[in-house]
């Protein structure tokens, strides 16, 4: 039985093959939306949409903006609007991680982070909840990280960007309840994308592949079911919130993360 009650249109942004929000499409789909791909860059998003329409056979569309941008934002919008209809399941994916000590960072690296990272949820809630509400239905759905909510070394102004958008997600739950709109936050732990990928090879390099692997043995002691995290992990959760099952739960943080913390 599909998790929706009838075809939605959802929109993830952060949606490239590759990543979670490209699994989070991939998984609405199955439960029966369509489904509007977002990202900055156009040719990645419009071949991952190619991609998903062929694997699914559900009516997938990309298109591209930067979120940072409250301006390519509403152009965006106007597209997605005019192309498939209102948006009634918005999914914040898109995101950047910088691997860096918080005295050698600046406020370059601070501003650039925060600009992504948190004035990008808010350029998007704040575009699309307008129509959610005025229909009377709406899912939200952030992505943060543990470590906001725990604090992490190197990742320091990536975790406060983060803690922002929990506190914004609790914040807009409490307004928008009252009509229908539910507002919740998926928390990933540490999580097999390439992303992620990217940053490991630089460590293993940096490190040295002993070193590494040492490493490596290290963190998933640290996870009590003994693996990181794959996208489906997370995909399967954000689907359960986006869902007309999860009604009754709004302003929560779920964190998906192998009991790697238990806050």
């Amino acid at each position: 039985m599909k998790l929706l009650d009838k075809e939605r249109l959802a929109l993830v942004t952060g949606a490239v093959e590759g990543g979670i929000g490209y699994r989070v499409a991939e998984r609405l789909a199955a439960e029966g939306a369509r489904v509007a791909l977002v990202d900055i860059n156009a040719a990645a998003i419009e071949a991952s949409a190619r991609k998903l329409a062929a694997e699914t056979g559900c009516e997938v569309r990309g298109f591209s903006a930067d979120i940072a941008d409250p301006e390519s934002v509403a152009a965006m919008a106007a597209d997605v609007q005019a192309a498939m209809g209102p948006v009634e399941i918005l999914v914040n994916c898109a995101a950047i991680v910088s691997d860096k000590l918080f005295l050698e960072s600046d406020f370059a690296d601070w501003s650039r982070m925060t600009s992504i990272c948190l004035y990008g949820p808010m350029n998007l809630i704040r575009t699309f909840a307008p129509t959610m509400t005025e229909h009377g239905y709406g899912r939200i759905v952030c992505l943060a990280s543990d470590s906001a909510r725990l604090g992490q070394a190197r990742l320091s102004y990536y975790a406060a960007a983060k803690a922002g958008v929990i506190a914004l997600c609790k914040s807009v739950a409490q307004e928008l309840g009252p009509s229908s709109v539910t507002v919740n936050v998926v928390s990933p732990g540490a999580t097999n994308t390439s992303l992620r990928q990217a940053r490991e090879e630089s460590l293993r390099t940096q490190m040295g592949s002993d070193n590494y692997a040492k490493r490596e043995q290290r963190v998933l002691k640290m996870y009590p079911v003994r693996r990181i995290g794959e996208p489906d992990d997370i995909a399967s959760m954000v689907a359960y919130v986006a869902s007309d099952r999860a009604s009754w739960v709004t302003g929560q943080v779920v964190s998906v993360n192998g009991g790697f913390a238990m806050p």
